[in-house]
């Protein structure tokens, strides 16, 4: 059936960081197999084997009434949507990710509302809004939904009665009059009720209200997180509403959702496949990701750097004992299952086919070795090793020495012999799984920033390197917080990447004076760039990342540099932010001079398609 109007979007909303449920599903090794799984994406019971996210794209087809979906995400599980939307054939272009990392940073529902809203460019168009990630049981009707948003002259909100011990104060609570269904109140998360209307994140916002939902989001702001509920009780005040009752009841709602809701759900759906009883904690460890502030890419030519890591986004690795060794693939990284060919064939043109895998297995050679050729005994004693990333592909951020990191740390605490290498060496042994054991070039600096963590001052000089076989390395402090304005940029498809070595380094190995001379200049700026940190100094910095940038490009040139970072970099400089590489390329660290609103800058690179991310310095705990 065809609705009377074509001009609808649909927009699902997966971007929650739900916390509590993946945090108990991590302490459970009957659901382990799900840890890192989103929300949306856990399997919907029953022996369809399909996930909760599957019911509503399927759901949303059979309406044949969009004229386009959208599904918004957060940065750290992009990677599975991505994966999702590629084997169901949801327009990966539709996807989008609002940057955030943690729900400490999280944007909020109406944010994310407003980011998908504004990108593209959503304007005359009836809005449906669906938190994608609560699910539904099997007598779900979505047609009447349609049916009842096209049958009433105003918006509509979704509901369905509480039961008995549900509680009030975990929903947003409608007041209706009971003639015209319109709804008189929504009291979101009321402490006490008398009406027992659930609301629940399913709303048709006709086009003609959308300017309210503009006005909503400006009042807020993007400095305070708000939830579409607490847009729902402004709205209703000024615009009409109707309540619509479906007659089933929603689970999995909010931030508050455990395991055991899940549990409940999928007992009453059907079983899931589960890997065996009892709860076991694996050994974790984690690297983060890291940005090169100045001095890069002179680490591999005896120079110095200035470096941070950034909590936003990490690599994370379990190790647990074994009756046999085994190194566990991740779904995404190392898939061995696709939807179809063409899915295949799409996933290895995006991801290439040098997943995680041979990371840890390289790893595990090099530690051997490394026991071996230090006369360190080993216990006799297997273990299954496996991992997790969201740093996003790429973009030049460290995610294969961030694997790297973990997995060796996971093999020194396990075997415990971490008393057997020195801090500054770890570095090295890091570097040679990737330099000797899979060949790529690559130099120090990531792995030191990456076993030291927090802001790193690295002097590789040539006499340091000679004389002690490893540079000398400082933690340093950001007293006065200026690293928190740095923020992130890279494309959805950074395949534009450039060739960032060029022949840099066969000129420098002829004795080339100008690549020399560059090299002694990055370490300066280094240099330079402690100084202002440790002073404070916002303007300083910003010059010298920007003569940073400007020195490589001088060196590299254009060609090798690629377009879209080109153009990433220009964006930014043109609202008068600092813009530099802060790896290998593939995205762009910015930062805004005093008086330049990160906003603007935000709201330009968001519109013409790119990635923005708001930086969270990790800092050094030890």
């Amino acid at each position: 059936m065809r609705f009377p109007y074509s001009n609808m979007i649909c927009i699902l909303m997966v971007a929650a960081h739900a916390v509590r449920l993946e945090s108990e599903i991590s302490e459970c090794e009957e659901y382990r197999q799900y840890v890192g799984v989103p929300k949306a994406l856990l399997p919907a019971g029953g022996s369809s084997g399909k996930v909760i996210l599957d019911l509503w794209w399927e759901e949303i087809k059979r309406q044949h009434s969009f004229q386009r979906v959208f599904l918004v995400c957060n940065a750290n599980k992009f990677k599975y949507f991505q994966r999702w939307a590629s084997a169901n054939d949801f327009p990966l272009e539709n996807i989008i990710n609002d940057g955030t990392t943690s729900v400490d940073h999280a944007l909020g529902a109406v944010a994310d509302l407003e980011l998908v809203l504004r990108s593209k460019q959503i304007e005359k168009e009836h809005v449906i809004v669906i938190a994608a990630d609560m699910a539904f049981y099997d007598n779900f009707d979505f047609g009447v939904v349609l049916t009842y948003f096209h049958h009433v002259n105003g918006s509509v909100s979704v509901y369905y009665e509480l039961g008995e011990t549900d509680r009030c104060d975990q929903r947003g609570m409608l007041t209706i009059d009971e003639t015209s269904k319109k709804v008189i109140r929504f009291d979101e998360k009321p402490k006490e009720c008398e009406s027992r209307k659930a609301s629940v994140v399913f709303y048709c916002l006709q086009a003609k209200h959308l300017s309210l939902f503009r006005e909503y989001a400006r009042t807020v702001g993007h400095s305070v997180t708000r939830s579409l509920g607490d847009f729902m009780e402004w709205f209703v005040q000024r615009a009409d509403t109707y309540a619509l009752k479906i007659p089933t009841s929603f689970r999995l709602i909010g931030s508050s959702v455990g395991l055991q809701d899940y549990k409940e759900f999928i007992n009453r759906q059907g079983s899931v496949p589960r890997r065996g009883p009892g709860c076991l904690t694996p050994l974790v460890h984690r690297a983060y990701a890291r940005v090169g502030i100045a001095g890069n890419p002179s680490d591999g030519y005896f120079g110095k750097t200035l470096s941070m890591t950034i909590s936003n986004f990490w690599c994370e690795v379990s190790i647990q004992p074994s009756d046999k060794l085994r190194l566990i693939p991740h779904p995404l990284n190392d898939p061995t299952e696709f939807g179809s060919l063409s899915d295949l064939h799409g996933i290895s043109m995006k991801e290439g086919y040098l997943g995680g895998l041979r990371l840890l297995q390289a790893t595990c050679k090099k530690f051997f070795e490394f026991c071996l050729n230090n006369g360190i005994a080993l216990v006799k004693k297997n273990f299954a090793l496996s991992y997790d990333t969201n740093i996003p592909r790429q973009v030049g951020l460290a995610g294969s020495s961030g694997i790297v990191t973990a997995t060796m740390r996971c093999l020194f605490d396990f075997f415990g012999v971490s008393e057997e290498i020195s801090r500054p060496r770890m570095p090295n042994l890091i570097l040679s799984v990737e330099q000797e054991e899979l060949f790529i070039n690559a130099g120090l600096q990531d792995r030191v920033v990456q076993v030291y963590e927090g802001l790193v001052f690295m002097d590789f000089s040539k006499h340091l390197m000679e004389a002690q076989g490893h540079g000398d390395y400082q933690n340093i402090t950001d007293a006065g917080g200026i690293l928190n304005g740095l923020f992130l940029v890279w494309s959805p498809d950074p395949s534009d990447s450039g060739k960032i070595h060029s022949n840099v380094r066969e000129r420098y190995k002829a004795g080339d004076r100008e690549v020399i001379a560059a090299m002694e200049t990055f370490a300066r700026y280094a240099e330079m760039a402690k100084a202002a940190v440790e002073s404070s100094d916002v303007q300083a910095l910003c010059n010298t990342m920007d003569a940073n940038f400007d020195l490589r490009r001088s060196i590299f040139g254009d060609a090798c540099l690629g377009h879209k970072n080109l153009e990433m970099i220009s964006i930014g400089r043109s609202h008068g932010a600092a813009t530099k590489f802060p790896g290998s390329g593939g995205a762009i660290l910015g930062l805004c001079r005093p008086g330049v609103s990160t906003v603007t800058v935000r709201h330009d690179y968001e519109s013409k398609g790119y990635v923005f991310v708001q930086l969270q310095f990790h800092e050094n705990k030890k």
